[in-house]
């Protein structure tokens, strides 16, 4: 079973996405970049509290390198979320100033990358990602350039999915 899970932030979308997965040994793949940031003490209590809230019985691999998780899974997976491994991706190829096109064909193929993976891993996935279209156009180019990638990654992602949730203030709607 292939489930994605979107919402908006603090909709209520990973604590769904855990519960989809129980109790059982399962991995946590976090994509975002290092969970530990000196400067940024919001993001080291947002990854404690993940952290806190997932059973003893789940491993934690962090990484952005989402086809090979997929490939060399032996337990069932919860990916969160494909918004930090866009971001991850673009920075990692420092082209969030780069030409719009090439940005979107280096996002698209590492999409295609991800998704050729999901559909041949043999154990359950979640993933986790943000529904960021329905709000205001963003003022900064960087902003338009991640939600309209972020939007054709979703698109992708649940094509290749048996079910997509949508969690709007902790109520799920099966897509």
């Amino acid at each position: 079973m292939r489930i994605l899970v979107t919402g908006g932030v603090r909709s209520g979308k990973s604590t769904h996405a855990e519960s989809l997965i129980g109790g059982a040994p399962a991995t946590y793949v976090a994509t975002g970049a290092a969970p530990e940031r000196e400067d940024d003490r919001d993001w080291t209590a947002r990854v404690a509290a993940h952290r806190a809230r997932r059973p003893a019985s789940w491993g934690t691999v962090e990484t952005q390198d989402l086809p090979r998780v997929l490939a060399e899974a032996e337990d069932p997976l919860l990916i969160d979320c494909l918004g930090t491994w866009l971001t991850a991706t673009i920075d990692a190829q420092d082209a969030w100033e780069q030409d719009a096109d090439a940005v979107h064909a280096l996002v698209l193929a590492r999409t295609d990358e991800v998704v050729a993976a999901l559909v041949a891993c043999r154990q359950d996935v979640v993933v986790v990602t943000n529904e960021v279209g329905l709000g205001v156009v963003p003022e900064h180019r960087s902003g338009r350039l991640f939600r309209d990638l972020l939007g054709t990654v979703n698109q992708r992602v649940a094509a290749a999915c048996d079910e997509v949730h949508l969690v709007v203030a902790g109520r799920v709607l099966r897509l």
